[in-house]
């Protein structure tokens, strides 16, 4: 069983699983691929600071996900194998026009593979189906 902290990063993590999933379904010139791009390395993200959470381990404010990805491995040998490619240059850089990029659909698409394979995971580490906490419940 997970705690209220860990369920609620686990439901932050979906909301932002559900906007990337929701804006891929257009059709491909209407896809804004930024936003996709970040939201799934926001999954990413919140899913490993919920695991984190869940084994009371501090990560600081960090977007970092392989730096993450190595804290989480300090407790469980088997996160050495998530790959999460280039997801963590989404948390900023495509975000503002200082640093302006726009990725392709196939790249919006890539990353949303990779965001699903961590919740997959995240979530067979936690014993939990996703239609058991889709974020869809508010407290």
């Amino acid at each position: 069983m997970i705690n209220e902290q860990v369920k609620n990063w686990i439901i932050k993590a979906m909301e932002d699983f559900t906007i990337a999933k929701h804006e891929l379904t257009f059709p491909e010139n209407e896809i804004s691929t930024g936003p996709v791009c970040f939201h799934c390395q926001q999954v990413v993200e919140k899913l490993l600071k919920a695991y984190l959470v869940s084994k009371n381990i501090d990560f600081g404010k960090t977007h970092d996900l392989e730096g993450l990805i190595r804290l989480c491995s300090e407790q469980d040998n088997e996160f050495k194998g998530l790959n999460v490619g280039s997801l963590t240059d989404y948390a900023v850089e495509v975000r503002y026009p200082e640093e302006f990029y726009i990725p392709s659909v196939e790249e919006a698409k890539e990353c949303f593979e990779i965001a699903t394979k961590v919740k997959d995971f995240i979530f067979q580490k936690f014993g939990i189906k996703e239609k058991e906490l889709t974020g869809n419940e508010k407290t």
